[in-house]
Order: structure tokens, then sequence, then C-alpha cells
């Protein structure tokens, strides 16, 4: 296994962040309300392999529901790159399509159904 660092960010360039992955095979992209209505696609990392480089006062949080995920936005263009979920509090998930230089026809998509998310969270983490 090799690892790769990636850098990201949102659309405006207001937030950027690197991610330290190995061999990224696969996707999530999950059917919940949230990810449905934004095209989200999860790569999930420890807090280890995730540095905010600047921007973070351009982000806004916004909770709901259970109000125990971050969904961070930039103020500026309303872009999610990156959050830390439910599933994976000590983590965070990535959106794969706000990195730089990723290759999203390289890996697999894997559906998770979020939409009954209790029922089918332990698959994922």
């Amino acid at each position: 296994m090799s690892e790769k660092l990636y850098t990201g960010g949102c659309h405006c360039g207001a937030v950027k962040f690197e991610v330290m992955v190995e061999d990224v095979e696969k996707l999530i992209q999950c059917n919940c309300s949230m990810c449905r209505k934004t095209g989200y696609l999860h790569l999930f990392v420890s807090r280890d392999e995730f540095r905010l480089l600047k921007g973070e006062e351009a982000l806004e949080n916004y909770q709901f529901n259970t109000k125990t995920a971050s969904h961070f936005f930039c103020k500026a263009c309303g872009i999610k790159s990156f959050y830390i979920p439910r599933s994976h509090p000590d983590g965070y998930s990535i959106h794969a399509g706000c990195l730089e230089d990723f290759d999203l026809d390289s890996v697999q998509i894997e559906p998770f159904d979020g939409g009954n998310w209790e029922d089918n969270v332990d698959s994922i983490r």
C-alpha cells in the first residue's frame, strides 16, 4: 500500500485542506437527505490524516437531527468539502469531489442506505 497526499477545498478557495490517504479503492455514496441533495461522495479519514491549511474563519457549522455531526460549509460559496460525521466522530468525511487531482473514475462508488441510517450505519464504521 502507498500513501498519497491530496489537497482540496471549497469552490472559491477560502477553505483549503490536505489529507493523506492509502490506496483509495472505494467511496461511499449515501442516500440520506443531506448527501442526496449535495451529491456528496464520502472518503473517511482519521483526524491524523487531515489538516486544515486555511479558512477556519470561513467555515459555518450546520447541525441537524441529533446535532452530533458537524457539517462545515464555506460561508462564501456554500461548498461542504469535509465534515465530522456521526458515524466517525474521531475523524472526517472528505467530499472526494473537492480533492484536487483525484480521479473519481478510478474508484468504486459503493451505495449506502443512509435514508435508513440507524439500520445500516454499522456497515460503514
